[in-house]
C-alpha cells in the first residue's frame, strides 16, 4: 500500500442544538391496545405511521388545528390508549465550513496533520487516526492486549459510509428509518448531482451558511490525496442548509471501530443528512436494534425534553441485556438532557487530552457516568477521508467501543455490569462521574 500525505479543510460544528422544529401538523406518539383506526376517526386524527416489531402498538397520529392539550386529554380517557405524548421533532447541530483552507505545497491557512497509511487489524488506516493522543488517554493499546471487541454495536445516527475501506469489514446491515429501506448508508440523501462530495479539485465540501447538526464543536477533514482541498470561489457540492449533518454517523462509527476493531457496527439511520429526526424514528431504531440482537446502542445526540416513549424503549433494551450509551450534550452546563440523564443509560462527557473537562461539555454526576476525550479526536469521514472532531458526540462512541471490549472479556456483560467495570476510571473530579475512561482497567475489572 502506498503511503500518502494528508491535507485538511477546517470546518466548525456548532455547539448548540437547534430549537426544536415543527412538523407541518401536530403529531402525537400514542400506544394503543387493539385497533387504532377507530380512535383516530373518533377524534378526527390521521394515522401517519404504525411502528413495527417489538414497537408494535405504537402509532404516530396527526391533527391540524386542534388544541394539543384537548387532544391529549381525550386520548387519555380512552381505555385502549396506554400512553400519549406530543411527537418531538429532533434537530442536531450542524457542520459549518470555515474560511481556513490550503493547497498541497502552499502555505497552510490551518495546521496540517502529516499521516501515513498503516495496518490496523483487517484494513489500512491513517496513522494519525490509529496513533492519536486520545488513545493513550484511555489506555486503548494496553486494553487491546486483553480484548479487541465482540458483539454488535448499533449507532442511531445519520448512517455510515459502507464504502470506506477502514469501516467496510466492520459494518453490518442496519436500516434507514428516514427512507424506510435496508442498510443505513450515509449517502442516502445525497443525489446524483452531489455524489462527488469531496472532489477537492472542483468544489467545496460545505458552504459558509450552514445550520447546526449534532453534539459537536469543531472538525478538520483530512484528505488522502495531495490535490487541492477546497476552492472557496466555486459552487458548493453540499449546500449546508440541505445537508448539514452529512458525515456524522461515519465519524461516530470510526471511533467505535478504533476502540473495538473486531466488533460489528450496525448503522441505524434515524437522522437525515439535513439533521432532522423524530422521537418515533429513534424509538423504532431502538426496538429494531434489540430485536436483532445488538449488544450496545450508541446515541450521539441529546434532547432537552423527556419522552416517556423513549424511556420505555430504553427500558426494554436494558431488560434484554443491551448496554446503552449517550452523549451528555454541549451546553457547558450542569443540566439534564436525554437519553443520557436516564438512570439506565451511560451518559458520557467530553475532556481534552489533559483530562480536563471540555468547556462545551455538560457535566453533573446525575448526568455523567464517565468522561472520554472529545477535543481534536481523529476519525473516519465519508469517501476515504478522516475528520478531526470536537464534541460529546465523539466521546460517547469511545465508551460504546469500550463496552464492546467488556463483552469480549465476558459476553454476559449487561448495562449494570458495564457501569461497574467502567467505574474503574481515572478519578478527575469536575462532576464527571467516575472520571476519565480507562479501557485497560475496565477490561481487568471485567475479567474478575
Amino acid at each position: 500500500m502506498s503511503r500518502r500525505p494528508h491535507n485538511l479543510l477546517r470546518i466548525a460544528l456548532l455547539t448548540a442544538l437547534f430549537a426544536l422544529g415543527a412538523f407541518a401538523e401536530d403529531r402525537y406518539l400514542v400506544k394503543v391496545t387493539g385497533d387504532v383506526n377507530g380512535i383516530a376517526k373518533r377524534y378526527g386524527l390521521t394515522v401517519v405511521k404504525s411502528l413495527t416489531g417489538s414497537a408494535a402498538g405504537q402509532h404516530v397520529l396527526s391533527s391540524t388545528g386542534a388544541d394539543r392539550q384537548t387532544v391529549l386529554r381525550n386520548l387519555s380517557l380512552e381505555f385502549a390508549v396506554n400512553s400519549a405524548e406530543v411527537e418531538q421533532p429532533v434537530r442536531l447541530p450542524g457542520i459549518k465550513a470555515a474560511s481556513a483552507v490550503h493547497r498541497a505545497g502552499a502555505p497552510a491557512a490551518a495546521s496540517s496533520i502529516s499521516s501515513t497509511l498503516v495496518r490496523y487489524y483487517n484494513s489500512y488506516a491513517a496513522s494519525a487516526y490509529v496513533d492519536q493522543p486520545a488513545t493513550d488517554v484511555i489506555n486503548m493499546d494496553l486494553a487491546h492486549t486483553l480484548a479487541t471487541g465482540a458483539g454488535i454495536v448499533a449507532t442511531i445516527d445519520t448512517g455510515a459510509d459502507f464504502t470506506h475501506s477502514v469501516l467496510g469489514g466492520s459494518l453490518t446491515w442496519g436500516w434507514d428509518f428516514v427512507n424506510g429501506w435496508p442498510l443505513g448508508q450515509e449517502q442516502a440523501d445525497v443525489n446524483q448531482e452531489t455524489t462527488p462530495i469531496l472532489d477537492q479539485e472542483t468544489t467545496p465540501i460545505l458552504d459558509q451558511e450552514t445550520t447546526p447538526i449534532l453534539d459537536g464543536g469543531t472538525a478538520v477533514i483530512l484528505q488522502q490525496e495531495t490535490t487541492p482541498i477546497l476552492d472557496q470561489e466555486t459552487t458548493p457540492i453540499l449546500d449546508g442548509k440541505k445537508y448539514p449533518a452529512f458525515g456524522h454517523g461515519t465519524m461516530v462509527a470510526g471511533l467505535i471501530h478504533l476502540v473495538a476493531p473486531d466488533a460489528k457496527i450496525m448503522p441505524l439511520r434515524a437522522f437525515g443528512a439535513d439533521g432532522s429526526a423524530s422521537i418515533s424514528q429513534i424509538v423504532q431504531a431502538i426496538y429494531f436494534a434489540v430485536d436483532r440482537g445488538v449488544n450496545v446502542i450508541n446515541m450521539s445526540f441529546s434532547v432537552k425534553q423527556d419522552s416517556p416513549t423513549l424511556k420505555a424503549a430504553l427500558d426494554y433494551a436494558v431488560s434484554k441485556g443491551v448496554i446503552c450509551v449517550a452523549s451528555a450534550g454541549n451546553d457547558g452546563q450542569a443540566i439534564q438532557v436525554w437519553p443520557a440523564a436516564y438512570s439506565d443509560v451511560i451518559g458520557v462527557a467530553a475532556t481534552n487530552n489533559q483530562k480536563i473537562r471540555s468547556l462545551f461539555s455538560n457535566f453533573g454526576d446525575s448526568l455523567v457516568r464517565v468522561a472520554a476525550p472529545g477535543e481534536g479526536v481523529i476519525t473516519t469521514y465519508p469517501q476515504e477521508h478522516y475528520a478531526k472532531v470536537w464534541g460529546t458526540s465523539f466521546s460517547a462512541p469511545l465508551v460504546s467501543g469500550g463496552a464492546s471490549l467488556l463483552l469480549h472479556m465476558n459476553m454476559r456483560t449487561n448495562e449494570a455490569m458495564a457501569v461497574s467495570d467502567l467505574s474503574h476510571a481515572t478519578a478527575i473530579g469536575q462532576q464527571l462521574g467516575a472520571g476519565e475512561l480507562d479501557l485497560y482497567q475496565a477490561c481487568l475489572a471485567a475479567r474478575k
